[in-house]
């Protein structure tokens, strides 16, 4: 198992494990770098990453589901999601996700990507209800649950000031709206998976968390792809 791969998971993994919302009962053991075979044994209980983690191993020819490039791909993406085959993912997410309700990924034979935003967006029900009825809190799960890219303006303890780009609802679409600050944390009682964040690094944000400094091309690739799933109409489907 790769060290890398289990602690680059664990930096995106915890924030939503925190809240209970995926993942073991022990949130904390994913904040223990050095316990790299806890954090596997953690990793197996997100029932959804899991599942594409599997699948983009396998689809690579990689043995470990934890391999760091496999980790990349599911979070923020690179070239392993070209080799993976929408129709085969789908098969396998029948099986996983079997009596899971909600959501339009069903009917996404021709755009399934092995990708978070893909279950942010397309697996999870809050797409549909926002869509329903525009109900702000679909609108802000979808804003935090997925990686969203910003860049760091003041850091002070364990929290930073990062200036993002919330999703805006415009009645028929999601869209980035226009730039705002918004306090996240990097660390939690001293604990944490990065090294402290500075001002002007590039980052990646979940929920209320820094999970990591991004690279040009990484913040690109989150960007790219979640543009491709906004754009697509299936998405976030109209009512019947």
């Amino acid at each position: 198992m790769s060290e890398r791969g289990a602690i680059l998971f664990a930096r995106y993994a915890y924030p939503p494990n925190e809240l209970g919302y995926c993942g073991p009962a022990d949130s904390s053991a994913l904040l223990r770098p050095a316990d790299s075979d806890g954090i596997e044994r953690g990793a197996r209980q997100f029932d959804g990453a899991w599942c594409y983690l599997e699948f983009l191993a396998e689809t690579a020819g990689i043995d470990d589901p934890l391999d760091e490039r496999v980790v990349e791909a599911y979070w923020i993406g690179n070239d392993l999601l070209d080799l993976t085959d929408p129709v085969a993912l789908l098969a396998r997410m029948r099986d996983r996700f079997r009596g899971q309700q909600g959501g339009t990924w069903r009917a996404a034979a021709d755009r399934a990507v092995a990708h978070h935003s893909f279950q942010v967006f397309d697996v999870y029900p809050w797409a549909e209800l926002l869509r329903a009825s525009g109900n702000p809190t679909a609108l802000s799960v979808l804003d935090r649950c997925r990686i969203r890219t910003g860049v760091v303006r003041s850091v002070s303890g364990e929290t930073a000031r990062v200036e993002c780009r919330p999703l805006t609802w415009t009645g028929t679409a999601l869209t980035p709206g226009p730039p705002r600050e918004e306090s996240v944390r990097w660390s939690t009682g001293g604990r944490s998976l990065i090294a402290g964040p500075a001002p002007g690094d590039l980052v990646a944000l979940h929920w209320d968390w820094v999970c990591d400094v991004l690279t040009t091309t990484q913040a690109a690739r989150v960007e790219s792809i979640e543009a491709g799933r906004l754009a697509a109409p299936e998405s976030v489907p109209a009512t019947g």
